[in-house]
């Protein structure tokens, strides 16, 4: 199709929105032989993990970026540091600083949401949206899952978190709610097996110990062969993906530089603006999209 057209009342141009879908496979770097990576999002949760400067953050950019130009996506962002992910703020339905209670909040909403669509579904004799759905992919990302889980707040409403967050991870898959989670402390207190294992898509950055790999990708998985520890800290961006029922292999993933970051960001601010004014946006989370 060109991209050029014969606009309305004589103008030259027609602006285009979104061309991606999240229901397309996202781009997220390519293997050892130079082949794209490509993961199916949608239905299935990704859990990022690795030490400061192994390129996790990197990841969650290409998730955020990908889901922010995305037609017909939402995005829910938990960043305590602020800076991960506020250049989305303006994309974003949530976004949720070092808040914990708030982080809460949207959380149960999330689960109302879930619930909501599940019975939409079961009244159509289905067990997952499709495409032609026209529902909207709700995409949450965390970033640095620790913060909410072992620091901020009370230890009470940090185990409503991780109940919570649970719930979501469980429910979201097949109704267009993927997670999106990272953290930079790899262990069992953080990432218990119970949490990791409704995980489908798992990506390893270089860890410090061969326990911390195990703990992202599964146990034994070390002993096998399988081991981010081994990977080279000096070669950021490099990762051992296991999606699926596939053995982990290495990766290397797409990066986006600040400047890439936030004019993806700005672009996206831009093109949802011109392509869904605010009248007709969907209210199915309680606010425009």
């Amino acid at each position: 199709m060109s991209i050029l057209a014969r606009g309305p009342l004589g103008t030259d141009r027609v602006p285009l929105g979104p061309q991606l879908s999240m229901f397309d496979p996202m781009f997220i770097g390519i293997d050892e032989f130079g082949e794209h990576v490509m993961l199916d999002v949608v239905y299935h949760n990704l859990l990022i993990a690795g030490e400061p400067g192994g390129g996790k953050s990197g990841l969650i950019n290409l998730a955020a970026g990908t889901a922010a130009l995305a037609a017909n996506t939402r995005l829910v962002l938990f960043d305590a540091k602020w800076v991960e992910l506020g250049p989305y703020m303006k994309v974003a339905d949530e976004f949720i600083g070092d808040e914990i209670e708030k982080g809460l909040s949207v959380l149960r909403r999330l689960l109302v949401v879930a619930r909501n669509r599940y019975q939409w579904i079961r009244s159509q004799r289905r067990r997952k949206i499709r495409p032609e759905d026209m529902l909207s992919v709700i995409l949450t990302i965390i970033d640095e899952l620790a913060m909410f889980t072992t620091v901020l707040g009370t230890k009470a409403q940090q185990e409503e978190f991780e109940g919570l967050l649970r719930g979501l991870v469980s429910l979201g898959r097949a109704c267009g709610m993927p997670v999106v989670a990272a953290t930079q402390r790899t262990s069992w207190d953080i990432i218990p097996a119970s949490l990791r294992d409704l995980f489908g898509y798992r990506c390893a950055f270089h860890c410090t110990t061969v326990g911390s790999s195990d703990v992202i990708l599964g146990n034994g998985l070390a002993e096998m062969g399988f081991d981010a520890s081994k990977i080279n800290p000096n070669n950021p961006g490099e990762a051992l993906l296991r999606a699926g029922k596939r053995n982990p292999y290495l990766i290397k993933a797409a990066y986006l530089s600040d400047g890439d970051i936030y004019g993806i960001a700005d672009h996206a601010a831009r093109l949802r603006q011109t392509t869904t004014p605010a009248d007709v946006r969907p209210r199915e989370f309680g606010m425009a999209a």
